[in-house]
């Protein structure tokens, strides 16, 4: 890479962080707004009933189909919005490179902040080849700048160990499966007697977070908690007359 192509790199960080345009727009923005107030009113927010268990957004109040038949390991998840339309979009490009969005994403958790009563914060952890793979990890960006935003300790106490399938044609069992025994606690210590929030950027069916927690709580976490982005729907089985 050239001089002139860093320093047009350096300038779009500058442009991106500083946050002149709107990042789901493109349009101008002021009081350092990072998405306009027209695009944050049309994002999917996920302000409707919602299950008390995964905070996934129902039909009718109370528990999901799924938290029903098996709860999560997580004791509360909640997210800010649907996993749907310019949120979908906002993630889908924070994971294919958009790095500097973190900052928005993890702006978009605060309304959410009172939900939960954390002693610290941690991301999903990845491979060490995936992390090359895509240059960062966007779970454990997202975690820091939330905690940062919180004032609270941000933890790396756990590792993932193996790669494992692509999760995005997988069933909740089939994840489960495919996740089980991949995360270990590195700092048993830093978790124990801890109750700990996971941040990421969003949750199909909360199989990894619930992997991720059974660790935690084994090494003496005493309580773990999901926060997320987006999350999906409850799906809606079709009636049977």
């Amino acid at each position: 890479m050239n001089v002139f192509s860093r320093l047009i790199g350096r300038m779009c960080e500058f442009f991106r962080t500083h946050n002149f345009t709107c990042d789901v727009c493109g349009r101008e923005v002021f009081e350092n707004e990072r998405i306009c107030r027209a695009c944050h009113a049309a994002l999917p927010h996920n302000g409707g009933p919602v299950c008390p268990f995964c905070g996934r957004s129902v039909a009718e109040g109370g528990a999901c189909l799924e938290c029903k038949q098996k709860p999560l390991v997580v004791k509360k998840a909640r997210s800010a919005l649907l996993h749907a339309g310019e949120a979908a979009h906002l993630v889908l490009r924070f994971k294919r490179g958009d790095r500097y969005l973190f900052r928005t994403l993890a702006e978009l958790l605060l309304p959410l902040a009172g939900e939960f009563s954390p002693d610290a914060v941690v991301g999903v952890p990845m491979t060490e080849k995936a992390e090359r793979a895509r240059g960062y990890n966007q779970s454990y960006l997202l975690a820091r700048e939330y905690a940062r935003l919180t004032a609270l300790p941000y933890l790396e106490a756990a590792e993932k160990r193996r790669e494992t399938q692509p999760q995005k044609s997988l069933g909740r069992a089939e994840r489960e499966k495919n996740l089980e025994g991949c995360f270990r606690v590195t700092d048993r210590a830093a978790v124990r007697g801890k109750a700990l929030l996971i941040v990421d950027d969003t949750m199909t069916t909360g199989s990894t977070a619930s992997e991720l927690a059974s660790v935690l709580l084994r090494a003496g976490a005493v309580r773990c908690d999901l926060l997320t982005v987006t999350s999906v729907p409850q799906k809606i089985l079709p009636r049977r007359d």
